[in-house]
C-alpha cells in the first residue's frame, strides 16, 4: 500500500529523525516500511499494512491538528491499534486544557488523560489517582492556570504534605519559603513551563498563587480558589478532611496521589485510600483511576509500573 504525504516538512515530521517512528511501527508490525520523498510504500500481511495505514493516519491527523509528533505519541498510537481501539485517537485531538507562554498546546496524550480533563470540567473536587508519569499533576496545573486565565477563578493556591520532615518545618535553615521550596519544588516547575517564570513571580508577589505545605492550610476557608492537594498519599485521613473542608464558595479542589508510594510511617492510614471509600457515593466529586498505559515519560517507565505491580498482586497487596 503506498500514502502519499502533503510535503516535505510533513514527511519529516512523519517519518521521524533519523525515521525513528518509522522504525517503532517496523518494531511491533512484521511489515517492511520503505520512504522516499514524499511517499511511504507499507508491504506484507494485508491485516498488518491495515493496521500500519491505521497508525500512520494517526499520525497525519495529530500532526494536521497543529500537534507535535513525539515517541511517546507513537508508541501510545500503536498500543490503541494493537487494541483495536486505533479510531478513538481522534477524541484527543480536539482537547486543549491550555496554552503555554511559549505558544504550546497542552492535550491529554492518552484516553486515560482524556477522561481526566473531562472530569476536570465536569466536577468541583476530582481525585486523580494514578502512578509517576501519568501527567496528573500537570494536567492538574494546567485545568488551574485555564481556570484563572478564564476568571472562573481569583487565585491558585498549591500544597504538599511534606512528609519528610514531618510537617516540622522549623528544623529546617532560611525563612518559611526556604523551608518549604524542597517539598514544593515539582509545583514550582509545572507552573514555570506553563507561565513561564516572569509571569509566575508576578503572581506570587500578587498573591495570586500561594505555594504552601498542607500544614498551613488549617483553621483557612478558600474561596474564589483553584486548590490542588499534589502528592496526596501522604496524607493522614485527618489531613485529608481538613483539606477538603477548606473549601469555600466558588472554589474547585483537585487531588493526585499514587496509592503505591505511600512514604507514612508504617501502620498509618493514607489519606487518599480513606478519601476513596469515604467519599465514593457523593455526587460532584470525581475519582479518576490513570494506569501504566497513562505514563508519557520514557517507555521503561510503563515496564517498571507493571513490574512492580505484578510484586505487589503476587504479595496481596
Amino acid at each position: 500500500m503506498k500514502l502519499i504525504i502533503r510535503d516535505s516538512s510533513e514527511a519529516r515530521a512523519l517519518f521521524g529523525l533519523h525515521d525513528e517512528h518509522v522504525k517503532a511501527i517496523a518494531a511491533v508490525f512484521p511489515v517492511n516500511i520503505h520512504c522516499k520523498d514524499n511517499e511511504m510504500l507499507i508491504v506484507g500481511d494485508p491485516q498488518h499494512v491495515r493496521q500500519v495505514e491505521e497508525v500512520v493516519r494517526g499520525m497525519l491527523e495529530v500532526l494536521r491538528s497543529g500537534g507535535a509528533l513525539g515517541k511517546g505519541d507513537v508508541t501510545y498510537l500503536l498500543r490503541l491499534v494493537e487494541a483495536g481501539q486505533g479510531l478513538r485517537m481522534n477524541e484527543l485531538l480536539n482537547g486543549m486544557v491550555v496554552q503555554t507562554f511559549r505558544g504550546k498546546q497542552v492535550k491529554p496524550k492518552t484516553l486515560g488523560q482524556k477522561r481526566y480533563v473531562e472530569a476536570l470540567r465536569k466536577h468541583d473536587i476530582v481525585f486523580g489517582i494514578g502512578p509517576a508519569g501519568t501527567g496528573k499533576t500537570y494536567l492538574a496545573m494546567a485545568h488551574a492556570v485555564a481556570a484563572l486565565k478564564a476568571r472562573e477563578v481569583s487565585r491558585l493556591v498549591l500544597t504538599r504534605p511534606a512528609v519528610e520532615a514531618g510537617e516540622k518545618l522549623g528544623f529546617l535553615p532560611g525563612d518559611m519559603q526556604d523551608k518549604v521550596d524542597p517539598y514544593l519544588r515539582p509545583l514550582y516547575d509545572a507552573l514555570f513551563d506553563i507561565l513561564g517564570m516572569e509571569t509566575f513571580s508576578k503572581h506570587l508577589e500578587k498573591g495570586v498563587i500561594e505555594v504552601a505545605p498542607l500544614a498551613y492550610m488549617r483553621g483557612r476557608t478558600l474561596d474564589d480558589a483553584y486548590v490542588i492537594l499534589d502528592e496526596a498519599q501522604n496524607t493522614t485521613p485527618e489531613q485529608m478532611k481538613m483539606f477538603l473542608t477548606r473549601l469555600g464558595f466558588g472554589s474547585r479542589a483537585i487531588v493526585t496521589g499514587d496509592v503505591t508510594q505511600v512514604d507514612l510511617p508504617k501502620g498509618r492510614t493514607s489519606g487518599l485510600d480513606d478519601a476513596r471509600s469515604v467519599l465514593m457515593d457523593i455526587q460532584g466529586i470525581s475519582f479518576v483511576y490513570l494506569d501504566y498505559q497513562d505514563v508519557v515519560r520514557h517507555s521503561l517507565v510503563q515496564k517498571i509500573i507493571q513490574a512492580y505491580g505484578a510484586i505487589s498482586q503476587r504479595d496481596g497487596g
